[in-house]
């Protein structure tokens, strides 16, 4: 039994950096996908913001 934990409690040191490497690749791509999905919703409130100003701005502008 002391032979078999050795076995697994021993990695290489180029598995445990493959394996850090794999962590941190999967964060930075979520990380990338929740930044683009925020910066999409901003672009969508701001030309939805732009669009009320418009309106507001045509209808202030004109005179009876």
């Amino acid at each position: 039994m002391k032979g078999d934990q050795g076995k697994h409690a021993e990695k290489s040191d180029a598995d445990m950096k493959d394996s850090r490497r794999d962590r941190l690749k999967l964060a930075l791509r979520e990380n990338l996908k929740r930044r683009k999905s925020q910066a999409r919703g901003r672009s969508d409130a701001d030309a939805s913001s732009e669009d009320a100003d418009a309106s507001l701005d045509d209808a202030s502008g004109e005179k009876p």
